[in-house]
Protein backbone atom coordinates (compact mmCIF):
# COMPACT_ATOMS: atom_id res chain seq x y z
CA UNK A 1 0.00 0.00 0.00
CA UNK A 2 1.00 3.37 -1.07
CA UNK A 3 1.53 5.87 1.94
CA UNK A 4 2.93 9.34 0.99
CA UNK A 5 2.14 10.88 4.56
CA UNK A 6 5.35 12.05 6.94
CA UNK A 7 6.38 10.15 10.08
CA UNK A 8 5.57 12.36 13.16
CA UNK A 9 9.29 12.83 13.34
CA UNK A 10 9.67 14.45 9.91
CA UNK A 11 7.05 16.38 10.92
CA UNK A 12 8.96 17.66 13.23
CA UNK A 13 12.06 18.50 11.09
CA UNK A 14 9.90 20.28 8.12
CA UNK A 15 8.35 22.72 11.16
CA UNK A 16 11.88 23.23 12.83
CA UNK A 17 13.17 24.05 9.32
CA UNK A 18 10.05 26.23 8.24
CA UNK A 19 10.33 28.49 11.56
CA UNK A 20 14.35 28.48 11.26
CA UNK A 21 13.47 29.84 7.45
CA UNK A 22 10.85 31.90 8.90
CA UNK A 23 12.64 33.17 11.70
CA UNK A 24 16.58 33.50 10.32
CA UNK A 25 16.53 33.64 7.05
CA UNK A 26 14.03 35.98 5.63
CA UNK A 27 14.63 38.65 7.41
CA UNK A 28 18.38 39.26 6.41
CA UNK A 29 17.88 37.78 2.89
CA UNK A 30 17.60 40.95 1.01
CA UNK A 31 21.00 42.23 3.02
CA UNK A 32 23.31 39.12 1.86
CA UNK A 33 21.53 39.58 -1.62
CA UNK A 34 22.77 42.81 -1.83
CA UNK A 35 25.59 42.40 -0.29
CA UNK A 36 27.63 39.04 -1.67
CA UNK A 37 28.56 38.55 1.47
CA UNK A 38 29.30 34.80 3.31
CA UNK A 39 26.52 34.19 5.54
CA UNK A 40 28.16 32.75 8.51
CA UNK A 41 26.14 34.09 10.91
CA UNK A 42 23.28 32.42 9.87
CA UNK A 43 24.80 29.11 9.13
CA UNK A 44 26.34 28.97 12.33
CA UNK A 45 22.48 29.36 13.38
CA UNK A 46 21.71 26.56 11.25
CA UNK A 47 24.32 24.09 12.57
CA UNK A 48 23.98 24.77 16.17
CA UNK A 49 20.04 23.66 15.75
CA UNK A 50 21.50 20.89 13.72
CA UNK A 51 19.95 21.71 10.20
CA UNK A 52 23.65 20.76 8.62
CA UNK A 53 25.42 17.86 7.63
CA UNK A 54 22.17 15.98 7.89
CA UNK A 55 23.86 13.23 6.08
CA UNK A 56 26.66 12.66 8.20
CA UNK A 57 26.07 8.85 9.93
CA UNK A 58 25.22 9.28 13.72
CA UNK A 59 28.37 7.38 14.35
CA UNK A 60 30.45 10.37 13.74
CA UNK A 61 28.28 13.06 15.45
CA UNK A 62 26.11 13.88 12.57
CA UNK A 63 22.04 13.65 12.48
CA UNK A 64 22.04 10.66 10.22
CA UNK A 65 19.44 11.47 8.66
CA UNK A 66 18.03 10.40 5.12
CA UNK A 67 17.62 12.35 1.63
CA UNK A 68 14.24 12.43 2.12
CA UNK A 69 14.77 14.34 5.05
CA UNK A 70 17.21 16.73 3.75
CA UNK A 71 15.10 17.32 0.67
CA UNK A 72 12.39 18.62 3.68
CA UNK A 73 14.33 20.97 5.34
CA UNK A 74 15.78 22.03 1.67
CA UNK A 75 12.49 22.91 0.71
CA UNK A 76 11.69 25.12 3.64
CA UNK A 77 15.12 27.03 4.12
CA UNK A 78 14.98 27.58 -0.41
CA UNK A 79 11.64 29.36 0.31
CA UNK A 80 12.82 31.92 2.54
CA UNK A 81 16.42 32.01 0.71
CA UNK A 82 17.83 29.65 -2.09
CA UNK A 83 21.48 31.45 -1.78
CA UNK A 84 21.52 31.03 1.65
CA UNK A 85 20.56 27.31 1.45
CA UNK A 86 23.38 26.70 -1.44
CA UNK A 87 25.74 27.38 1.18
CA UNK A 88 23.72 25.51 3.79
CA UNK A 89 23.77 22.09 2.30
CA UNK A 90 26.57 22.29 0.30
CA UNK A 91 28.30 20.33 3.14
CA UNK A 92 26.07 17.24 2.22
CA UNK A 93 27.79 17.64 -1.88
CA UNK A 94 30.99 17.73 -0.66
CA UNK A 95 30.48 14.87 1.96
CA UNK A 96 28.60 12.47 -0.53
CA UNK A 97 31.77 11.35 -2.56
CA UNK A 98 33.36 10.23 1.03
CA UNK A 99 30.36 8.57 2.17
CA UNK A 100 30.25 6.32 -0.82
CA UNK A 101 33.43 5.61 -1.65
CA UNK A 102 35.42 6.42 1.47
CA UNK A 103 36.64 3.86 4.15
CA UNK A 104 35.60 4.27 7.68
CA UNK A 105 38.75 5.88 8.29
CA UNK A 106 38.51 8.13 5.96
CA UNK A 107 34.93 9.10 6.84
CA UNK A 108 35.46 9.55 10.49
CA UNK A 109 38.95 11.62 9.45
CA UNK A 110 37.41 13.71 6.98
CA UNK A 111 33.90 14.05 8.14
CA UNK A 112 33.57 13.94 12.12
CA UNK A 113 35.44 17.17 12.15
CA UNK A 114 32.53 19.10 10.52
CA UNK A 115 30.43 17.85 13.05
CA UNK A 116 32.14 19.30 16.00
CA UNK A 117 32.57 22.61 14.80
CA UNK A 118 31.12 24.77 11.77
CA UNK A 119 33.58 23.90 8.99
CA UNK A 120 32.94 23.68 5.29
CA UNK A 121 33.78 20.84 2.21
CA UNK A 122 33.23 22.07 -1.02
CA UNK A 123 32.64 19.47 -4.08
CA UNK A 124 34.61 20.48 -7.56
CA UNK A 125 33.91 18.86 -10.55
CA UNK A 126 33.09 21.61 -13.44
CA UNK A 127 35.98 23.18 -15.20
CA UNK A 128 36.34 26.25 -17.10
CA UNK A 129 35.89 24.07 -20.40
CA UNK A 130 33.74 21.23 -18.72
CA UNK A 131 30.17 21.48 -16.86
CA UNK A 132 27.81 18.94 -17.17
CA UNK A 133 30.31 15.88 -18.92
CA UNK A 134 31.90 14.89 -15.90
CA UNK A 135 33.93 12.40 -18.21
CA UNK A 136 35.62 15.22 -20.04
CA UNK A 137 37.29 16.81 -17.26
CA UNK A 138 40.85 17.86 -17.81
CA UNK A 139 42.28 18.43 -14.29
CA UNK A 140 44.99 15.71 -13.94
CA UNK A 141 46.57 13.75 -11.76
CA UNK A 142 50.19 11.82 -11.57
CA UNK A 143 51.39 9.54 -8.62
CA UNK A 144 55.06 10.30 -7.26
CA UNK A 145 56.03 7.64 -4.63
CA UNK A 146 53.13 8.04 -1.58
CA UNK A 147 51.42 10.88 -3.57
CA UNK A 148 49.19 12.62 -6.24
CA UNK A 149 50.20 15.44 -7.77
CA UNK A 150 47.12 17.60 -9.11
CA UNK A 151 47.32 20.31 -11.86
CA UNK A 152 44.25 21.97 -13.56
CA UNK A 153 41.87 24.07 -12.84
CA UNK A 154 38.01 23.66 -11.06
CA UNK A 155 34.95 25.80 -11.92
CA UNK A 156 31.80 27.11 -9.76
CA UNK A 157 33.27 25.88 -6.66
CA UNK A 158 30.16 26.55 -3.67
CA UNK A 159 32.09 27.49 -0.51
CA UNK A 160 34.98 26.79 -2.14
CA UNK A 161 36.73 30.27 -0.67
CA UNK A 162 35.14 29.17 3.13
CA UNK A 163 36.21 25.78 3.04
CA UNK A 164 39.17 23.44 4.67
CA UNK A 165 38.35 20.46 2.37
CA UNK A 166 37.91 20.07 -0.98
CA UNK A 167 35.99 16.68 -2.71
CA UNK A 168 36.85 16.57 -6.23
CA UNK A 169 37.91 14.40 -9.21
CA UNK A 170 40.92 14.47 -11.51
CA UNK A 171 42.11 11.98 -14.15
CA UNK A 172 45.09 10.47 -14.30
CA UNK A 173 47.83 11.57 -16.74
CA UNK A 174 47.73 9.51 -20.27
CA UNK A 175 43.76 8.90 -19.93
CA UNK A 176 40.84 9.38 -21.40
CA UNK A 177 37.27 10.01 -21.04
CA UNK A 178 35.67 7.70 -18.31
CA UNK A 179 39.05 6.22 -17.62
CA UNK A 180 41.04 6.70 -15.06
CA UNK A 181 38.87 9.50 -13.23
CA UNK A 182 40.23 9.51 -9.33
CA UNK A 183 38.22 11.02 -6.83
CA UNK A 184 40.55 12.84 -4.15
CA UNK A 185 39.93 14.79 -1.15
CA UNK A 186 41.93 17.73 -0.61
CA UNK A 187 42.75 19.84 2.23
CA UNK A 188 42.26 23.64 1.03
CA UNK A 189 46.01 24.40 2.80
CA UNK A 190 47.82 22.20 0.75
CA UNK A 191 50.73 24.13 -0.96
CA UNK A 192 49.90 24.91 -4.72
CA UNK A 193 45.96 24.36 -4.03
CA UNK A 194 44.81 28.30 -5.30
CA UNK A 195 41.26 30.10 -4.80
CA UNK A 196 40.23 32.56 -6.63
CA UNK A 197 38.11 35.55 -5.56
CA UNK A 198 34.17 35.02 -5.56
CA UNK A 199 32.79 35.05 -9.14
CA UNK A 200 29.43 37.28 -9.55
CA UNK A 201 26.53 36.04 -10.29
CA UNK A 202 23.15 36.98 -11.26
CA UNK A 203 21.39 35.11 -8.46
CA UNK A 204 22.50 32.81 -5.07
CA UNK A 205 24.69 35.75 -4.09
CA UNK A 206 24.80 34.71 -0.83
CA UNK A 207 26.33 31.46 -2.01
CA UNK A 208 30.42 31.84 -2.03
CA UNK A 209 31.62 30.53 -5.71
CA UNK A 210 35.30 30.77 -7.07
CA UNK A 211 37.69 28.71 -8.84
CA UNK A 212 40.70 26.59 -7.61
CA UNK A 213 43.42 25.99 -9.24
CA UNK A 214 45.71 23.05 -8.82
CA UNK A 215 49.07 24.04 -9.50
CA UNK A 216 51.60 20.87 -8.51
CA UNK A 217 49.38 20.46 -5.43
CA UNK A 218 50.61 17.23 -3.62
CA UNK A 219 47.53 15.14 -2.22
CA UNK A 220 48.64 12.08 0.24
CA UNK A 221 47.40 8.19 -1.53
CA UNK A 222 45.77 7.88 1.63
CA UNK A 223 43.03 10.38 0.26
CA UNK A 224 42.11 8.78 -2.75
CA UNK A 225 38.36 7.51 -2.78
CA UNK A 226 37.82 4.19 -3.90
CA UNK A 227 40.29 2.94 -6.33
CA UNK A 228 43.10 4.37 -8.70
CA UNK A 229 41.74 5.58 -11.53
CA UNK A 230 38.09 4.17 -10.41
CA UNK A 231 36.01 7.49 -9.40
CA UNK A 232 33.66 7.88 -12.28
CA UNK A 233 30.99 5.47 -10.60
CA UNK A 234 31.81 7.74 -7.00
CA UNK A 235 30.70 10.85 -8.95
CA UNK A 236 28.15 9.46 -10.87
CA UNK A 237 26.21 7.95 -7.60
CA UNK A 238 27.26 11.22 -6.31
CA UNK A 239 24.67 13.13 -8.65
CA UNK A 240 21.87 10.68 -8.05
CA UNK A 241 21.99 11.47 -4.76
CA UNK A 242 22.42 14.97 -4.40
CA UNK A 243 19.97 15.68 -7.71
CA UNK A 244 16.78 15.21 -5.43
CA UNK A 245 17.99 17.91 -3.15
CA UNK A 246 18.02 20.11 -6.15
CA UNK A 247 14.59 18.99 -6.92
CA UNK A 248 13.51 20.25 -3.50
CA UNK A 249 15.48 23.35 -3.78
CA UNK A 250 13.39 24.37 -6.90
CA UNK A 251 10.15 23.50 -5.01
CA UNK A 252 10.83 25.74 -2.16
CA UNK A 253 11.83 28.61 -4.37
CA UNK A 254 8.56 27.87 -6.28
CA UNK A 255 6.40 27.43 -3.35
CA UNK A 256 7.80 30.92 -2.06
CA UNK A 257 6.87 32.67 -5.49
CA UNK A 258 3.23 31.23 -5.99
CA UNK A 259 2.40 32.36 -2.50
CA UNK A 260 3.63 35.77 -2.75
CA UNK A 261 1.97 35.79 -6.13
CA UNK A 262 -1.45 34.83 -4.25
CA UNK A 263 -0.98 37.41 -1.52
CA UNK A 264 -0.08 40.20 -4.45
CA UNK A 265 -3.23 38.92 -6.64
CA UNK A 266 -5.61 39.43 -3.38
CA UNK A 267 -5.27 42.52 -2.56
CA UNK A 268 -4.27 44.21 -6.55
CA UNK A 269 -6.92 45.87 -7.86
CA UNK A 270 -7.69 46.34 -11.75
CA UNK A 271 -10.68 47.36 -13.68
CA UNK A 272 -12.49 47.82 -10.71
CA UNK A 273 -11.74 44.23 -9.15
CA UNK A 274 -8.95 42.40 -6.99
CA UNK A 275 -6.48 40.42 -9.67
CA UNK A 276 -7.76 37.45 -8.21
CA UNK A 277 -11.20 37.67 -9.81
CA UNK A 278 -9.90 37.22 -13.68
CA UNK A 279 -9.90 33.79 -14.87
CA UNK A 280 -6.44 34.86 -16.11
CA UNK A 281 -4.86 35.15 -13.05
CA UNK A 282 -6.65 31.99 -11.47
CA UNK A 283 -5.07 29.85 -14.58
CA UNK A 284 -1.32 31.00 -13.70
CA UNK A 285 -1.85 30.13 -9.74
CA UNK A 286 -3.50 26.17 -10.68
CA UNK A 287 -0.38 26.14 -12.86
CA UNK A 288 1.89 26.32 -10.41
CA UNK A 289 -0.06 24.68 -7.80
CA UNK A 290 0.39 21.96 -10.12
CA UNK A 291 3.66 22.10 -11.03
CA UNK A 292 4.74 22.36 -6.86
CA UNK A 293 2.67 19.53 -5.87
CA UNK A 294 4.10 17.13 -8.97
CA UNK A 295 7.70 18.34 -8.83
CA UNK A 296 7.15 17.33 -4.95
CA UNK A 297 6.12 14.07 -5.68
CA UNK A 298 8.62 13.40 -8.10
CA UNK A 299 11.48 14.90 -5.49
CA UNK A 300 10.21 12.63 -2.97
CA UNK A 301 10.19 9.28 -5.00
CA UNK A 302 14.02 10.05 -5.94
CA UNK A 303 14.61 10.88 -2.81
CA UNK A 304 12.97 7.93 -1.00
CA UNK A 305 14.55 4.91 -3.78
CA UNK A 306 18.17 6.82 -2.68
CA UNK A 307 17.17 6.00 0.81
CA UNK A 308 15.97 2.83 0.15
CA UNK A 309 19.78 1.52 -1.22
CA UNK A 310 18.39 1.80 -5.06
CA UNK A 311 19.65 2.48 -8.09
CA UNK A 312 17.40 5.99 -8.55
CA UNK A 313 19.41 7.76 -11.00
CA UNK A 314 16.86 8.06 -13.47
CA UNK A 315 14.30 8.79 -11.03
CA UNK A 316 17.08 11.52 -9.60
CA UNK A 317 17.27 13.03 -13.46
CA UNK A 318 13.13 12.94 -14.14
CA UNK A 319 13.03 14.92 -10.63
CA UNK A 320 15.95 17.58 -11.42
CA UNK A 321 14.05 18.08 -14.83
CA UNK A 322 10.96 18.83 -13.85
CA UNK A 323 11.00 20.42 -10.74
CA UNK A 324 14.10 22.94 -12.34
CA UNK A 325 11.48 23.79 -15.63
CA UNK A 326 8.35 24.34 -13.99
CA UNK A 327 10.25 25.79 -11.21
CA UNK A 328 11.94 28.66 -13.24
CA UNK A 329 8.57 28.83 -15.22
CA UNK A 330 6.62 29.38 -11.40
CA UNK A 331 8.95 32.02 -10.80
CA UNK A 332 8.31 33.94 -14.22
CA UNK A 333 4.87 33.58 -14.06
CA UNK A 334 4.80 34.75 -10.29
CA UNK A 335 6.77 38.13 -11.34
CA UNK A 336 4.16 38.59 -14.24
CA UNK A 337 1.22 38.51 -11.99
CA UNK A 338 3.15 41.26 -9.76
CA UNK A 339 3.24 43.54 -13.43
CA UNK A 340 5.87 45.99 -12.83
CA UNK A 341 6.36 45.79 -9.29
CA UNK A 342 7.69 42.37 -9.92
CA UNK A 343 10.41 44.11 -11.85
CA UNK A 344 11.66 46.64 -9.31
CA UNK A 345 13.57 44.88 -5.97
CA UNK A 346 10.38 46.11 -3.80
CA UNK A 347 9.55 42.61 -3.48
CA UNK A 348 11.28 39.06 -3.23
CA UNK A 349 9.75 37.67 -6.31
CA UNK A 350 12.43 39.54 -8.49
CA UNK A 351 15.43 37.97 -6.07
CA UNK A 352 13.44 34.75 -6.73
CA UNK A 353 13.11 34.89 -10.22
CA UNK A 354 16.91 35.36 -10.36
CA UNK A 355 17.64 32.58 -8.15
CA UNK A 356 15.15 29.85 -10.35
CA UNK A 357 17.47 29.92 -12.95
CA UNK A 358 20.31 28.43 -11.63
CA UNK A 359 18.70 25.31 -10.95
CA UNK A 360 18.43 24.58 -14.58
CA UNK A 361 22.10 24.79 -14.55
CA UNK A 362 23.94 23.04 -11.84
CA UNK A 363 24.52 19.46 -11.40
CA UNK A 364 23.41 18.46 -14.88
CA UNK A 365 21.52 20.67 -16.73
CA UNK A 366 18.27 20.20 -18.19
CA UNK A 367 18.94 19.18 -21.31
CA UNK A 368 21.88 16.83 -19.89
CA UNK A 369 19.24 15.05 -17.57
CA UNK A 370 16.90 14.57 -20.87
CA UNK A 371 20.04 12.95 -22.44
CA UNK A 372 20.18 10.56 -19.43
CA UNK A 373 16.25 9.63 -19.57
CA UNK A 374 16.45 9.36 -23.51
CA UNK A 375 19.52 7.03 -23.46
CA UNK A 376 17.97 4.85 -20.81
CA UNK A 377 14.59 4.39 -22.56
CA UNK A 378 16.13 3.61 -25.94
CA UNK A 379 18.50 1.50 -24.36
CA UNK A 380 17.14 -0.51 -21.18
CA UNK A 381 13.70 0.23 -21.02
CA UNK A 382 11.20 -2.61 -21.54
CA UNK A 383 7.71 -1.75 -23.45
CA UNK A 384 4.90 -3.76 -21.87
CA UNK A 385 3.39 -4.10 -25.47
CA UNK A 386 7.04 -4.89 -26.51
CA UNK A 387 5.73 -7.95 -28.55
CA UNK A 388 2.55 -6.22 -29.98
CA UNK A 389 5.10 -3.56 -31.71
CA UNK A 390 6.62 -5.26 -33.79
Amino acid sequence: MIDFSLTEEQKKLQLKAREFAINEIIPISRKYDQSGEFPQDVLQKAFDQGLMNTIFPKKIGGPGLGILDTCLIVEETAAADPGITTSLFDNCLGAEPILIGGTKEQINRFLKPLTEELKFIAFATSEPGMGSDVAGLTATARVEGDELILNGRKMWVTNGGVASLLSTFCRLEGTKRHEGITGIVVPMNTEGVKVGKPIPKMGHRASNTVMVRFDEARVPLENILGELGKGFPIAIQTFAHTRPTIGAFACGMARASMEYAIAYAKRRKAFDSKIANFQAIQFMIADMKINVDAARLLTWKAAWEADQGRDNTISASIAKAFATDSGMKTASDALQIFGGYGYTTNYLVEKLFRDAKLYQIYEGTSQIQRMVIGRYMLSRYTPIFDKTLT
